[in-house]
C-alpha cells in the first residue's frame, strides 16, 4: 500500500518549529534550501556550546562576589548545605533535561521547546515567557554584579571629595544605573553580532576565570596573614569602620566560621537570613540551561545538552566547594561580611583577580542575554502571544534573532534601576526555581503517561527523581520569598488562561492526551457493567446521521438531552471493503470531528462500512462505546419525504465570510471550511433517490427493541431555533409538553408503564439541561369524560402522587378527546402485538387536531412511539400513522423505552 512508506514525522511543522530557518516559503526551490555552510546556524558543539556557557553562567557573580557573602552569614556548614541543597535540585533538574532532550531532535528556545513539546503550548508559553523574564532578570542581576566589582576598584572614596588614583568614578544610585546602561549598551553589541562570536570568545573568557582561579589557591598559600580596615557608608552619612584580617590556613578561623552569623548587609542594609543568603547563592545553580538555551546553535542537541551540562554541574559544584572551605578557613567573619570582594585583597597579583571577576560577570550576562533572546524568539516563531512579540521573530541572513536582542536588551535595562544585586537576586531564584519545577514536571508527564515513543537514551531517571524535583523546587521557592513565589504561581496561571483560551491547536503533540488516555482506559475498566443501578441511569445516545447539513439542529437538540451521558454521532458508509482498494471511512474522521468542533458539542463520532445501513446501525449499536460506556438509546430522524434545510447556508459558523475569523495560523487538522463543506454533499431533494427504504428503516427500530435499546425518532427539529452554542436562550419562554399516553391505542390507559415513565424522565432530563433549564413542563393526560367509568379521577390523583414522588415538577392537563375516540373502530377479535392495527383517517387527522390544539406553541414535543410490527409488509403502514398524527406539529420527539429508569427510593 502506497502509505506505508510515508515518510517519518518530523518533530516540528514549519511556523511551529524553533529553527530560524523556518518560516520560509513553501514553495523554496532545491536551490534555497541547499545554501552554503555559512548560513547553517548549527555550528558549536559539546565544549564551546554548552560546558563554556554552562560553566560561565553557573560561576557569575556568586563566584567572586559573593561566595564570602555565603560563608560569612551562614557559616561554613549552612553554606556546604546550600550548595549541596541547590545541586541537588538542579541535577533532578539536569536529569530530566537529559531524559527529554535525547527524547527526539531539539530546536531552538531550550527549555522552552521542551516544555512546550511536551505539555502543549498553554504550559509551554506561560513557563517560557515566565523563564524569559528569569533570564532578563538575572542579565540585570550579573550587570549590576559587575558594576559593583568595578566601583570597589575604581570607585570613588565616599569620605574624600577628591579622585585618589584610580579611584575616579563617582559613586551613588544614579550613577549605578548609567554604569550598568553602558555595560548593558556593550552585552548588546556582541549579541547583536551572533551567538557564535560570543561562545568563541567565551572559551578565552572561561582560560582568565579558570587562571583567576588558580591565583586564589595559590594565594592561600603564599600570602601572608594581613589586617585590613574596612569603611561604609552609613545612616546618615556617617562613615563606618570594620577591623578584618586574612589568617591564611587555621583551625581557629574554620572553628569559628562553622556555624552561622547572620548580620546586616552593608548593601542593602537589611538583615540576612537563610532564606535571603539562599537565594543570592542559589543565583550560582541558574545556569544550568546556558547550554539549553543554545539549543537552536548545537549541531547536536541531543548528545550535547546532556553531557555537556552534567560535566558543567559536576565542575562548578567542586569547586563552589573548595572555595567555600577555603574562604572559612583562611578568613575571618567580618573579612567575609563586610568585603564582597575579598578575594582581591588575599590575591598575590590583585588585577588577574579582577579581570576574573569581570569577564565572569561580563559572560554570564552576555549569556542570559543570548538565552533569553532565544526564548523570546521561540516564542514568537510560535505565535503564542500574537502582535506584541511578532517582531522579535525576525533574524538576521545569518539566522540571529536581533530584534529579541533588542527586547531583552530593553526589559533588562529596566531591570538595573533596582540598583543593588541583592534585591532581585529573590526574584530571579523563584522564576528559575519555578521553570525548572516545570521541566521536571514535562518529564514526569512523559514519564507517567507511559507512551511507547517516549525512550529517551539517557536512562538515569524515573517518576520519582521528577516529583522529587517538582517538590524541591515549590518548596524553596516558598522559603526564599512566599510573596515572590504566590505571585509568580498566580502569574503562570493568569498566563494558562490567557493562553488556554487564545493560543490556536498545535500539531506539537499534547501531553494531556496521553495522560487522559492513560487515565480513561484505568476507570473504564473499574466502570463495571454489572454495578449499574436504575437511580443512576444517564441517557448514553448514538443518533444515526445521514448528512448533518440537514441535521445540524438535531445534533444539537440531543446535546442537550444526553445530561452528561456518552453521545456518539454515528454514520454508515454503504460499500464494500472487498472490492475497495482501501477503507474510505478512516479519511472522514476529521470532517466529522471537525463538524463537532464547529457545532461546539460534546459528542465522539464512529463511522463504519457497510452494505446496507439497517446492517451498518446493528454493526454500531453493538460495537459503539467501550465497557460501561456504551449507547442504550438509538435516536433516528424522522422518515418523510418533506425537503430539509441546508443548516450550513443558515449557520454563519460555517459561511465563507466566517474563514478569518479564526485564530492565526490556527491548526485544522487539516480541515478548513470550504472542504468541510465540500465533503458533505447537498441535502435530498424531492427528486433524489433513497438509500433507505420504508421496510429498512421500521427494520432499524425493530433491531434496536430487539437488542434492548430505547429508540427515539425526531421530527421537525430543523424549526427548532436557539440552540447553537452561542445562544442566550435559558428556555424561559419555551414549553415542553408531554404526551405519555399511546395516543394509537385508546383503549390503553396505563400511565405507568415502562415507556410512558421513560418519557417523563427524558423530559426532566431535557428541562435539567443549560437552554431549557427555565422552561415549563406541561403533561397531558387523555380521559373520556363522556364514560360513566369516573376511574380516570383516581388515575389522575395516581399519577400527580407519582409525580410528587419522581420529583418532577410540571403541570397536569386533563384533556377529553371522547371526540376522538369516536373515530376508533375496535377490531375484530384480538389484535395481534406483532401486528399494525388499521386506523381510519378520521382517526389519526383527529389526533393530529387534538395535538395542534394543545401543543401548537410548544417548543418541544414528547409522544409515545408504538411498538413497530414485526412483518416489513407493514412498515410503510406504521410509518404513514406516525407520519398523519405528527404532521405540521413542529419539534417532536416519538419515545419508545423498554430500560426502566425512574426510581423513587434514596
Amino acid at each position: 500500500m502506497s502509505n506505508e512508506h510515508t515518510p517519518l514525522i518530523t518533530s516540528g511543522v514549519c511556523g511551529l518549529t524553533m529553527t530560524p530557518t523556518c518560516g520560509t516559503a513553501s514553495d523554496s526551490t532545491q536551490e534555497s534550501s541547499s545554501e552554503k555552510p555559512s548560513q547553517d546556524p548549527r555550528r558549536l558543539n559539546t565544549f564551546f556550546g554548552v560546558m563554556v556557557p554552562t560553566i560561565l553562567s553557573m560561576f557569575s557573580i556568586v563566584l567572586f562576589l559573593r561566595t564570602g557573602f555565603v560563608v560569612g552569614h551562614a557559616g561554613l556548614l549552612q553554606g556546604l548545605l546550600m550548595v549541596v541543597v541547590a545541586y541537588t535540585i538542579i541535577s533532578l533538574t539536569v536529569l530530566s533535561i537529559c531524559a527529554i532532550s535525547t527524547n527526539g531532535a531539539i530546536q531552538g528556545g531550550g527549555a522552552y521547546y521542551m516544555i512546550s513539546r511536551s505539555l502543549g503550548p498553554e504550559f509551554g508559553g506561560s513557563i517560557g515567557l515566565m523563564f524569559f523574564l528569569a533570564k532578563v532578570f538575572a542579565c540585570g542581576e550579573y550587570v549590576l554584579g559587575l558594576v559593583e566589582a568595578i566601583l570597589d576598584v575604581f570607585g570613588a572614596d565616599p569620605e574624600s571629595s577628591a579622585s585618589e588614583g584610580l579611584r575616579v568614578l563617582p559613586q551613588g544610585y544614579w550613577y549605578t544605573v548609567l554604569y550598568s546602561s553602558v555595560v548593558l549598551l556593550l552585552c548588546l553589541l556582541v549579541c547583536l553580532v551572533g551567538a557564535h562570536i560570543y561562545s568563541r570568545t567565551a572559551f578565552v573568557i572561561l582560560l582568565v576565570v579558570t587562571i583567576s582561579l588558580l591565583s586564589i589557591f595559590i594565594s592561600s598559600v603564599a600570602v601572608k596573614p594581613q589586617d585590613f580596615v574596612i569603611t561604609h557608608q552609613g545612616p546618615g552619612n556617617q562613615t563606618l569602620r570594620y577591623n578584618a584580617s586574612y589568617t591564611g590556613f587555621s583551625a581557629t578561623t574554620l572553628r569559628n566560621n562553622l556555624g552561622s552569623g547572620y548580620s546586616l548587609d552593608y548593601s542593602t542594609n537589611s538583615v540576612m537570613s537563610f532564606a535571603t543568603v539562599f537565594a543570592v547563592m542559589f543565583t550560582s545553580c541558574t545556569g544550568i540551561m546556558a547550554g539549553a538555551n543554545m539549543s537552536g546553535e548545537l549541531k547536536t542537541p541531543s548528545v550535547s545538552i546532556p553531557k555537556g551540562t552534567i560535566i558543567a554541574v559536576f565542575y562548578t559544584f567542586t569547586v563552589y566547594v573548595l572555595l567555600f572551605i577555603l574562604a572559612s578557613a583562611t578568613c575571618d567573619r567580618n573579612l567575609l561580611i563586610q568585603d564582597y570582594g575579598f578575594f582581591q585583597r588575599i590575591s598575590l597579583w590583585s588585577p588577574l583577580v579582577t579581570i576574573g571577576i569581570y569577564c565572569a560577570s561580563l559572560s554570564a550576562a552576555m549569556c542570559a542575554m543570548i538565552g533569553a533572546s532565544r526564548i523570546l524568539h521561540a516564542l514568537a516563531l510560535d505565535k503564542l502571544f500574537g502582535l506584541p512579540l511578532a517582531p522579535a521573530a525576525i533574524t538576521s541572513s545569518s539566522g540571529n534573532p536581533w530584534m529579541s536582542v533588542l527586547y531583552t536588551w530593553g526589559l533588562a535595562q529596566c531591570v538595573v534601576f533596582a540598583g543593588q544585586l541583592n534585591n532581585v537576586a529573590s526574584l530571579v531564584t523563584v522564576f528559575y526555581l519555578l521553570a525548572y519545577a516545570a521541566v521536571d514536571l514535562a518529564c514526569l508527564a512523559l514519564e507517567w503517561a507511559s507512551a511507547p515513543n517516549f525512550r529517551p537514551t539517557f536512562q538515569l531517571f524515573s517518576w520519582h527523581t521528577c516529583l522529587l524535583g517538582i517538590l524541591s523546587c515549590l518548596v524553596m521557592m516558598f522559603v526564599i520569598n512566599p510573596v515572590y513565589s504566590s505571585g509568580s504561581i498566580v502569574l503562570l496561571l493568569l498566563l494558562l488562561l490567557f493562553l488556554h483560551y487564545r493560543s490556536a491547536t498545535s500539531s506539537w503533540g499534547y501531553i494531556s492526551q496521553a495522560l487522559i488516555f492513560h487515565q480513561v482506559r484505568k476507570y473504564l475498566l473499574m466502570l463495571d457493567v454489572r454495578k449499574d443501578h436504575v437511580k443512576f441511569w444517564r441517557p448514553q445516545v448514538l443518533l444515526m446521521v445521514s448528512n448533518p447539513r440537514s441535521s445540524c439542529q438535531l445534533i444539537l437538540f440531543v446535546n442537550q438531552l444526553k445530561k452528561g451521558g456518552l453521545y456518539v454521532l454515528g454514520h454508515v458508509q454503504l460499500g464494500d471493503l472487498d472490492t475497495l482498494p482501501s477503507d474510505p471511512v478512516q479519511q472522514q474522521y476529521n470532517f466529522w470531528l471537525s463538524l463537532v468542533d464547529k457545532l461546539g458539542v460534546k459528542a465522539f463520532v464512529d463511522l463504519t462500512l457497510s452494505p446496507s445501513v439497517r446492517q451498518g446501525t446493528q454493526h454500531l449499536l453493538r460495537i459503539t462505546g467501550l465497557g460501561g460506556m456504551k449507547p442504550n438509546m438509538l435516536i433516528l430522524g424522522f422518515y418523510d419525504s418533506c425537503t430539509p434545510d441546508d443548516f450550513f447556508l443558515q449557520d454563519s459558523a460555517f459561511c465563507h465570510s466566517s474563514v478569518g475569523q479564526g485564530s492565526e495560523g490556527e491548526y485544522n487538522f487539516g480541515v478548513d471550511l470550504p472542504s468541510l463543506q465540500a465533503h458533505f454533499p447537498p441535502v435530498r431533494h424531492v427528486e433524489s433517490p433513497r438509500w433507505l427504504s420504508p421496510e429498512e428503516y421500521v427494520g432499524i427500530i425493530s433491531d434496536a427493541l430487539k437488542m434492548n435499546k430505547n429508540v427515539c425518532l425526531g421530527r421537525y427539529f430543523f424549526q427548532l431555533q436557539g440552540e447553537c452554542k452561542d445562544s442566550k436562550v435559558d428556555g424561559s419562554e419555551r414549553t415542553i409538553d408531554v404526551w405519555p399516553l399511546n395516543l394509537l391505542q385508546p383503549g390503553s390507559r396505563d400511565y405507568q408503564d415502562v415507556c410512558s415513565l421513560f418519557l417523563l424522565q427524558m423530559a426532566c432530563v431535557l428541562n435539567m439541561s443549560n437552554k431549557w433549564r427555565y422552561a415549563r413542563m406541561r403533561i397531558f393526560l387523555n380521559v373520556e369524560s363522556r364514560s360513566c367509568d369516573q376511574g380516570w379521577v383516581v388515575n389522575e390523583e395516581t399519577f400527580r402522587e407519582l409525580l410528587k414522588k419522581l420529583r418532577i415538577r410540571a403541570s397536569i392537563k386533563i384533556v377529553p378527546w371522547d371526540s376522538v375516540v369516536q373515530h376508533h373502530s375496535l377490531p375484530k377479535g384480538e389484535p395481534s402485538p406483532a401486528s399494525v392495527q388499521v386506523l381510519s383517517e378520521d382517526f389519526l387527522s383527529a389526533v393530529n387536531k387534538m395535538l395542534m390544539e394543545h401543543s401548537s406553541q410548544a417548543a418541544v414535543r414528547f409522544l409515545y412511539l408504538p411498538r413497530p410490527p414485526a412483518h416489513h409488509s407493514q412498515s410503510q403502514q406504521f410509518l404513514a400513522q406516525l407520519e398523519a398524527v405528527t404532521n405540521g406539529l413542529g419539534p417532536t420527539l416519538l419515545i419508545h423505552g423498554v430500560t426502566p429508569v425512574t426510581y423513587t427510593d434514596l
